[in-house]
């Protein structure tokens, strides 16, 4: 951890999303005060804790029910994140049944009532394979579950078109809190490439984020080769967006 919070010192940003898959596994409460140590005696904020919890429980075809939620909570609290980013679950929005969505709507909505407590927000990874995989699917479901501490994060999907995206965007933009920015081009994973190769992509998207009045937090993940100077070359990219308002 010492490596990476000396890494956003360098390249000067302003904050990390730390992760529960790596950095500070769920119910890791003293890895969790570490982090969150480290990154206040250096000046930098907690954006968010990258979870990777999924509501798996709620549906009847998993033997993987992963961690207690109430673990998840007490990390994020212990890392002082103001958001926990969770999977919306391992089905496709087309492939889930009425009841488990029904099951998985009423667990969101408890969840977010629980973290609402500890003034931590719930935020779902905008991702294939879950109940967030297209745009249509992400409003309906955070229609349904209603609740004003559950929201979502958004990045790029892969495999759709520019004009996708961005309508995507300004579908959700009441809804979403953090953006995770890469830039993959036509290509799909794992190919990133440069944020710099993404410009006139970007400069659309940071249009409709900065129309929106709403400060969130802009997280650079998924940087080409998983280089370190890719890294870099992306936050020089990043600020000099943001500079320009």
């Amino acid at each position: 951890m010492e490596q990476i919070v000396a890494l956003v010192v360098e390249t000067g940003l302003g904050g990390i999303e730390w992760g529960g898959d790596v950095h500070a596994p769920h119910g890791d409460l003293i890895a969790a005060e570490r982090a969150r140590i480290l990154a206040g005696d250096a000046g930098l904020e907690v954006s968010a804790y990258g979870s990777y919890y999924r509501f798996d429980e709620c549906f009847e075809n998993t033997d993987d029910e992963g961690p207690e939620f109430e673990a998840v909570l007490d990390s994020a609290e212990a890392i002082g994140a103001p958001s926990i980013r969770v999977w919306a679950g391992r089905q496709s929005s087309i492939d889930i049944s009425d009841a488990d969505r029904r099951r998985f709507v009423e667990q969101a909505w408890k969840m977010g009532t629980e973290a609402e407590k500890r003034n931590i927000r719930i935020d779902f990874e905008f991702h294939d394979h879950s109940l967030t995989d297209t745009n249509d699917a992400t409003v309906r479901l955070l229609d349904d579950i209603g609740h004003s501490n559950v929201g979502t994060f958004w990045q790029t999907k892969l495999c759709v078109g520019h004009e996708y995206r961005l309508q995507g965007l300004e579908m959700l933009i009441n809804r979403v809190t953090n953006i995770h920015c890469n830039f993959f081009g036509e290509d799909a994973w794992p190919n990133a490439h440069l944020l710099s190769d993404g410009e006139q992509d970007w400069a659309d998207y940071l249009s409709v984020l900065n129309q929106s009045g709403r400060e969130r937090w802009i997280t650079i993940e998924h940087v080409k080769d998983n280089a370190v100077e890719s890294f870099k070359r992306d936050a020089e990219t990043l600020k000099r967006w943001i500079s320009r308002g």
